[in-house]
């Protein structure tokens, strides 16, 4: 069964610029919308940018039901082949299960260099059962968001619940992540928010102590929550994610 229509404004994209390109990966249930921002403020410094969509997302949440972690994955290196063509060197870029993706795609496919932000180390470990109990509860509802939001952020474009089984499928994505880790030869940013309601700063620690052949560096905010390209320190995000591309792109 093919999947529906895309949902308005959270279509992939494609900035074209020069042979340094970009590859941008949106977060679980999310949309190429959240990364959008990053990929015009990146597109703007003459970098090549896609903005990738992940299989099953930004249509219907039944289409993610459907779909299986490895087939994010081939929506990541389906991007990366693209650019290929196009590109001398190229950058992975993810927010959330976007950076896990990247960070996986690293290991097998090697960059110029990863930023992973807002990237967990590890979700409830009771989500690992999620398939056994997806036909009893097949959706988990989402809680609301409370207090002010920025306005960039009100617009955002996600599924309204999860799916038990993508669940499943999420926790098996960090499983791979946490095994590949070693194997990334690149230079990786990872950028965390302290108030990030999703993901603990302590991930981004784990992170590091895994990634023991790669050169790191670390950016935390402050007041940020965890979808980090909409929120109000997203400035400082594009700012150094421009600033880590320039450094290991060869341009002096």
């Amino acid at each position: 069964m093919k999947e529906t229509q895309i949902i308005p404004t959270a279509e992939p994209f494609l900035f074209p610029g020069g042979r340094t390109g970009v590859v941008l990966v949106h977060g679980f249930t999310g949309a190429p919308k959240e990364m959008r921002l990053l990929g015009e403020a990146l597109n703007q410094k003459g970098l090549t940018v896609l903005g990738v969509r992940l299989a099953g997302h930004a249509t219907r949440p039944e289409d993610m039901a459907r779909s299986r972690w490895w087939d994010w994955l081939a929506s990541v290196e389906d991007g990366i082949n693209l650019l290929a063509n196009s590109c001398d060197r190229i950058f992975y870029a993810g927010l959330s299960l976007g950076g896990v993706l990247s960070l996986i795609a690293a290991a097998r496919i090697p960059p110029a260099g990863v930023i992973a932000m807002s990237t967990p180390f590890a979700v409830d470990a009771r989500v690992r059962y999620a398939r056994l109990f997806k036909y009893i509860l097949p959706w988990i509802k989402k809680e609301k968001k409370n207090g002010q939001v920025e306005l960039s952020y009100q617009d955002h474009v996600e599924y309204p619940a999860y799916s038990a089984g993508a669940l499943a499928e999420l926790y098996d994505a960090i499983q791979a992540m946490r095994q590949l880790l070693s194997r990334v030869t690149i230079p990786v940013l990872l950028i965390n928010s302290k108030t990030d309601p999703t993901v603990p700063i302590e991930h981004a620690s784990r992170i590091r102590a895994l990634l023991v052949n790669s050169p790191v560096q670390q950016v935390l905010l402050e007041r940020s929550g965890h979808v980090i390209t909409e929120d109000v320190e997203r400035e400082t995000v594009f700012k150094a994610a421009g600033q880590f591309i320039n450094l290991h792109s060869g341009k002096k």
